[in-house]
């Protein structure tokens, strides 16, 4: 017993820790801390491919017809995407990259008419949305359009400006179904005959400057439309509320997740705010004034420039038989390389 009672002081007494009692500072011997930085994932391939075509895609605006075609579908779109941001989407753009499996279709604040509109209307097979907003060359024909040929559409968006406001109230009537049959012997035979027209599809209406009687006219001649739906965790009336039916939602920016912002961002160096300042001297003002001018106009001088140097080159292919041999060696290899990327 006295042998165990020695031993168990012993071990009581026993330091494990020999340094416990010093200072830690002392023996504080710092470790290097591998910090593991976020980055940005690696672009892939195909990524900075149209990246490089979203920059310089007025270069090649002319020549995307015989491009476009060989191109993927996402890549169309992602490029259309683009274009719009750009201001260079028009009828001959959404012409040349509109493919049948989008399901959305955005040309808002573009250059599309109803002449294009018309045009890609026909080839969608199950578009889901579309945004028309701020397109002041699209009437109610192209509106008319869209609702015709497009079966599936559930999300239209439209309003935004002046002529836009105007065409949206005009096409009020479209959106109401009426009854083109009313002369069968029963409802059965109505049920299964094409009897009327309207937008049957339609259930969601993004309109943010509705006007209080067309409100009025959609909530009691059209109430399957729900009109600027917000979210909510409940959705709206027992439904799910689509992310492109909300009024904040741009249409096509999920396209362009994986693109650098800098492909269609033009960056103007702007004067400071000190501008309009009553401190400065009424020259510094006009100096300011032009400085911030100039930088505005910048782009649209390497614009005119990049668009000059592109006529000479066309007029020197024109004239020189050795231009044109250079240029269709280079256009062979072009394709060939796209053949290869996208196979």
């Amino acid at each position: 017993m006295d042998k165990a009672k020695v031993l168990q002081t012993s071990f009581q007494k026993l330091n494990l820790n020999p340094n416990s009692n010093k200072s830690a500072s002392v023996y504080n011997i710092p470790t290097p801390i591998l910090a593991v930085e976020k980055r940005k994932p690696v672009p892939s391939l195909i990524t900075l491919c149209i990246q490089v075509i979203g920059k310089h895609l007025e270069d090649i605006i002319h020549e995307l017809p015989q491009i476009a075609f060989k191109l993927p579908s996402h890549v169309k779109i992602t490029i259309a995407a683009i274009a719009r941001r750009r201001k260079l989407l028009d009828d001959n753009v959404i012409m040349a990259l509109a493919e049948s499996s989008w399901d959305i279709l955005d040309v808002s604040d573009s250059d599309v008419s109803d002449y294009g509109i018309s045009v890609v209307a026909k080839r969608f097979k199950c578009l889901r949305a579309a945004d028309i907003s701020r397109c002041s060359k699209i009437s109610s024909f192209g509106v008319s359009q869209i609702l015709q040929h497009c079966h599936s559409l559930q999300i239209l968006r439209w309003g935004g400006c002046l002529r836009s406001e105007l065409t949206a109230r005009c096409c009020l009537g479209i959106l109401k179904p009426t009854l083109d049959n009313v002369e069968g012997e029963s409802w059965e035979e109505l049920v299964t005959a094409e009897i009327g027209h309207g937008a049957y599809s339609l259930r969601w209406l993004v309109w943010p400057k509705i006007d209080k009687d067309s409100s009025e006219t959609l909530s009691s001649e059209c109430p399957r439309i729900i009109v600027n739906p917000k979210s909510s965790l409940f959705g709206y009336r027992g439904m799910h509320v689509p992310r492109e039916a909300l009024m904040r939602t741009v249409l096509d920016d999920f396209v362009l997740k994986d693109i650098d912002a800098g492909t269609w961002e033009v960056k103007i160096a702007t004067s400071s705010s000190v501008v309009n300042s009553s401190a400065l001297p009424i020259a510094e003002r006009f100096r300011l004034a032009f400085v911030e001018r100039d930088a505005r106009l910048a782009p649209k001088r390497a614009k005119n420039v990049r668009q000059h140097k592109r006529r000479a080159e066309r007029d020197w292919v024109a004239v020189s038989t050795d231009a044109k041999a250079i240029a269709l060696c280079q256009w062979d290899r072009l394709c060939m390389s796209i053949n290869r990327l996208f196979m």
